[in-house]
């Protein structure tokens, strides 16, 4: 197994050329011409061949030089990934987004999943039908590895503590809200006492640690009552359409969830600081064709108004 290693690595890969035109041309001449070289030099050539391989490869009968059984076996598939080769270096630095069949992966959290992952599925079977898309999970803490690994192409996150080699570039912001099922005794007015009184649904991904709601308020000097913290957004509006509980979220996202589940919107009691969602790639694709055209389609969907 070794030895065959050893001797793949040391093969010359322009030798392979000349084995392509012998076997397509089936003379030593002709195949000499097709690749302006003299007969001597392809003569050599397959020598050097013939030598890695352990086979004859072709054997002269008259003016033909006729491939040996085991040439015959290899020949198709090594023809064929040398035209692969030859198509995959001719479109090193194009990229087509009508007959690509990239599998392209984006990091994001679960509440820019519900608002980005429809409108981007749309866009992407739009106008690259054949590319795959999935939405994964990762940690922040993970990011700057994932992404140097090739493991996501792009994240799409909240502003984070991040310097090179991974880059980014603010794409939206979106402000929040507090939401509460329909009929609810303070749906048509919150004050800050009433809200801090109020009993709470966080969502955050993490076991614990504080969200961004609980870090405005202790920069204030207060804390408010957590009842329920849960994963998701789509399931804290499931609890609070069925209880008193009161939920602040993204107002983008309410604004496509509220219509479908019985709930209303107020205004935060308090100055709560924007969202800024970023995207967010590595260095070493910034010039890389399919992973460009990506960003491009994620900022076109964002700057379309999708949050809104």
């Amino acid at each position: 197994m070794n030895q065959i290693h050893t001797r793949t690595d040391q093969l010359d890969l322009n030798l392979l050329k000349v084995f392509e035109a012998v076997h397509r041309e089936q003379n030593l001449s002709r195949a000499a011409q097709s690749l302006y070289l003299t007969p001597s030099a392809v003569s050599h050539a397959l020598t050097r061949l013939r030598q890695h391989f352990g086979d004859p490869l072709f054997v002269r009968d008259g003016r033909r030089m006729s491939p040996t059984p085991s040439c015959q076996r290899i020949a198709p598939q090594l023809i064929d990934t040398l035209t692969r080769l030859r198509e995959l270096l001719q479109h090193w630095d194009r990229f087509d987004p009508a007959h690509t069949r990239q599998a392209f992966r984006v990091g994001m959290p679960d509440a820019t999943e519900s608002a980005l992952l429809p409108a981007l599925a749309q866009t992407l079977h739009a106008h690259a039908p054949g590319a795959t898309l999935a939405s994964v999970a990762v940690a922040r803490r993970e990011l700057g590895r994932e992404l140097a690994a090739g493991q996501v192409d792009l994240a799409v996150d909240v502003a984070l503590p991040i310097s090179e080699p991974v880059r980014h570039q603010p794409l939206f912001q979106d402000g929040f809200c507090v939401m509460m099922r329909e009929g609810h005794a303070l749906s048509k007015r919150l004050s800050l006492k009433q809200y801090l009184q109020a009993r709470h649904v966080a969502v955050s991904t993490r076991a614990s640690g504080q969200v961004i709601e609980d870090i405005a308020l202790l920069n204030l000097g207060l804390q408010r009552v957590i009842a329920l913290r849960c994963q998701n957004y789509h399931s804290a509006c499931e609890v609070v359409a069925q209880s008193d509980a009161l939920l602040t979220m993204p107002a983008g996202l309410a604004g496509r969830i509220a219509a479908n589940a019985h709930l209303r919107r107020v205004a935060v009691p308090f100055v709560l600081p924007a969202a800024q969602l970023h995207l967010y790639w590595h260095a070493n694709s910034e010039f890389e064709p399919a992973n460009r055209w990506l960003r491009e389609v994620v900022i076109g969907v964002c700057e379309r108004g999708l949050f809104g």
